[in-house]
């Protein structure tokens, strides 16, 4: 105990990767990159343990290049369809039948009903054309032709679901396979939707079942799963492999399993297994919380990749195949072809034909074999991480670096060994990624602690700058701390000066300490809000902070970041009057100034006492804007030059002064909002705003007082414009001014 108290400080270091590993796995603090790694060891370990063999009981019918060459373009006229049908059935005795493509839309290429037309108006007195039309409808009929080769044969048609076409429907949805009176009052998270696109109601009724083809696209835009049942309307409704693998099975009805121990809420039991129920007898299908099951891919996709026997359905049509070869076989009718948009990214493939998904899923399915993430991942990932990090953290300070060494090896041998024997030996998908670079991650920090937290270079420039950089900007130059010091140098910076307002009224009506808690309350949020853009802190005077940007770390936005600072600081003050006046506690306003402009910054002071600060002719402009603020009635003020290097931002002129100190007028801006978040009507007051001081420097007080009667409609408690309203009736009164710049002096700070 003594020797792990020795090295509390390496234990706690080491415990950092555990902490935040453990606030990923239990969702409080998710990370994309570790779930991308997981994700990137389930494709490789599904790669290397598939068994690259060919399933003998399902052939896809491809709707190839070639098919369509010797065929004509998709959509086939479905006397074709029907035809292919017939010949699979009828000369090939297949066992089942499944379209992974979509009926719905009615089939007009036969000219069926321009035949009608003619028959009922140019042709209707045609002696027996009419009589010749009705002979020839049963051939033409499409469609008709199609439904009647579907009829009393064991056939799954595919439809899909969608989210993306407000709530409209197409064709004829079958009926749903479970109602959520069925699920008592449980809660299920299948995938919902709330459209869809079926298949004509007379080919939807005459197959034996329709099942949907919709996968499931993780963030990377790879398809791993497939939901067995999703969700429409409070229905649930299969899916295209698990229909085909129910028609095989004589047609058992479906029906929920629910673990009696998985809660994942109060209110919410996950069903983890999809039952299929025929009398006394059941099969279950496990499930993950989506009531999802992972692809059980085979091997690589499309007719080379050996999984499936790929067969043209132009040699089908054809007669090209001998009667009888595919008898009792499971078909699949697909399509490879680029132009019809059906291949997909899988763990096995870039551009991996989606109807061999299926086909994998039906395969895995018929063989009782179906990968799955358990319920218990999350216990089991939370007890890997505490088991494997406190070993590390523990024994890792105690020993050297060879066995220190030896240790991690030894442990992630063993996490991964484990994770791969239950994926292996019972197809159970659990996570991985978290505990290896939970490990990983553990032994580099205990193993360089020294060198990272103690460095030298760190060390000198952190008593160099310590007293008065943000840490966060001291970090940044801890990576080049030959660039860095304390020497003066005149530099373009951004400088801010902020007061609080109301300051002086409430030291005289609060305690002491209370009135210390305050300020302490106000600096802290102002103070984290500068931090946070950048900004370093110069010096607090009383009740004012003054900050600058672009030193000692350059920052060529350091405009920008101001405005931005300056913005969220008043955003900040209006919360802390929110609580105050829930308090009982007096408001406080603030008044910002912003200069740019060329400035000295360095090390100064005396030899007693010094500090890294910025002088110049810049710095007191920026402090004569702060006291502009009351004036104009504003919380910030910003000069000419700011304005110019902040372009994101949408500002309104206040005016053009004189301060004490400056012969030269300068230009004071106010922002308004963000361009990106500038409102309609704030645009349109700006733009009169613009005309109005346009007008008001022109001395042409007619036009002011339109314009001001429109601005006080716009916004009628905007001080800036009872101010205006104010001048001109004041200067209305005095002759026309010739020399007048339309700037306005003040002579006090």
């Amino acid at each position: 105990m003594k020797a792990l108290a020795k090295h509390w400080s390496r234990i706690a270091v080491t415990l950092i990767p555990l902490v935040f590993a453990f606030l990923h796995a239990v969702g409080v603090l998710p990370m994309g990159v570790l779930q991308r790694l997981d994700d990137i060891i389930y494709d490789a370990r599904l790669r290397a343990t598939m068994p690259a063999t060919l399933d003998e009981r399902i052939v896809i019918v491809d709707i190839d290049e070639k098919s369509l060459g010797e065929i004509g373009r998709w959509p086939w006229g479905r006397n074709r369809v029907a035809q292919l049908v017939d010949e699979l059935f009828e000369q090939q005795q297949i066992a089942l039948m499944g379209f992974d493509v979509v009926f719905a839309e009615a089939d007009n290429s036969s000219g069926l009903l321009r035949l009608k037309e003619l028959a009922h108006n140019e042709l209707k007195d045609q002696p027996g054309f009419s009589e010749r039309v009705r002979q020839l409808e049963g051939a033409l009929d499409y469609d008709a032709v199609f439904v009647k080769s579907l009829e009393k044969r064991p056939v799954v048609l595919g439809y899909y679901f969608t989210s993306d076409r407000d709530g409209r429907t197409v064709g004829d949805l079958p009926a749903p396979v479970l109602s959520k009176e069925q699920l008592q009052g449980r809660a299920v998270r299948a995938t919902l939707w709330t459209g869809y696109g079926a298949n004509l109601q007379a080919m939807s009724r005459s197959a034996a079942l329709s099942g949907h083809f919709n996968p499931i696209v993780d963030s990377d835009g790879v398809v791993r799963s497939l939901p067995l049942l999703v969700e429409y309307k409070g229905q649930y409704y299969e899916s295209f492999a698990l229909a085909m693998f129910r028609v095989l099975a004589g047609l058992p009805a479906v029906a929920p399993g629910f673990s009696n121990e998985r809660y994942l809420s109060r209110d919410f039991q996950g069903m983890d297994r999809v039952l299929l129920k025929q009398g006394d007898k059941s099969l279950a299908i496990p499930v993950d919380e989506r009531v999802a099951t992972l692809v059980p891919f085979r091997g690589n996709g499309g007719p080379s990749g050996g999984s499936f026997r790929y067969i043209s359905a132009a040699d089908i049509l054809a007669h090209r195949l001998p009667a009888g070869s595919l008898k009792n076989k499971i078909v699949v009718v697909g399509t490879t072809a680029l132009g019809l948009l059906d291949l997909r990214v899988t763990p096995v493939g870039e551009a991996y034909p989606g109807v061999e998904t299926h086909a994998n899923l039906l395969s895995g399915l018929l063989d009782g074999k179906v990968l799955l993430k358990p319920d218990y991942a999350l216990g089991y990932e939370v007890f890997v991480l505490v088991l494997s990090g406190l070993v590390l953290a523990l024994w890792l300070p105690l020993l050297s670096a060879p066995r220190a060494v030896i240790l991690s090896a030894g442990v992630l041998t063993a996490v991964a060994g484990v994770n791969s024997w239950m994926y292996v030996s019972y197809g159970l998908v659990l996570p991985l990624a978290s505990a290896l670079v939970m490990c990983v991650m553990a032994f580099g920090l205990n193993m360089s602690y020294g060198y990272f937290v103690e460095s030298r270079s760190k060390r000198e420039l952190a008593n160099l700058f310590g007293t008065y950089v943000p840490p966060e900007l001291v970090d940044e130059m801890v990576k080049d701390p030959d660039s860095y010091t304390m020497q003066a140098s005149s530099r373009e910076l951004t400088v801010m000066f902020c007061d609080m307002r109301g300051f002086t009224k409430m030291s005289e009506s609060m305690e002491p300490l209370q009135l210390q808690a305050l300020l302490t309350d106000v600096f802290s949020r102002l103070t984290s809000v500068i931090r946070s853009n950048r900004g370093t802190i110069d010096k607090y005077m009383g009740d004012c902070v003054m900050a600058f940007w672009g030193a000692p770390v350059e920052a060529s936005d350091h405009a920008q970041l101001a405005v931005k600072s300056a913005m969220e600081m008043a955003q900040a003050v209006r919360e802390i009057n929110q609580i105050h006046r829930t308090r009982g506690l007096p408001e406080i306003g603030v008044g910002i100034g912003l200069n740019t402009g060329t400035m000295c910054v360095g090390d100064m002071g005396s030899n007693i006492r010094r500090s890294y600060t910025v002088i110049g002719d810049a710095v007191n402009l920026g402090s004569r804007l702060e006291g502009l603020s009351k004036a104009y009635g504003v919380d910030i003020v910003v000069s000419e030059t700011t304005r110019r290097l902040a372009p994101d931002y949408a500002w309104q002129e206040l005016d053009r002064v004189r301060v004490k100190g400056k012969e030269q007028a300068v230009a004071i801006f106010w922002p308004m909002a963000p361009l990106a978040q500038l409102a309609e009507d704030t645009a349109s007051e700006l733009k009169t705003w613009t005309v109005f001081l346009k007008a008001y420097r022109a001395q042409n007080w007619d036009q002011t007082d339109v314009l001001m009667i429109n601005l006080m409609r716009m916004n009628p408690k905007k001080f800036l414009y009872q101010l205006y309203a104010e001048r001109v009736a004041s200067m209305r009164l005095l002759p026309f001014d010739p020399e007048w710049d339309g700037a306005t002096n003040f002579e006090t700070k």
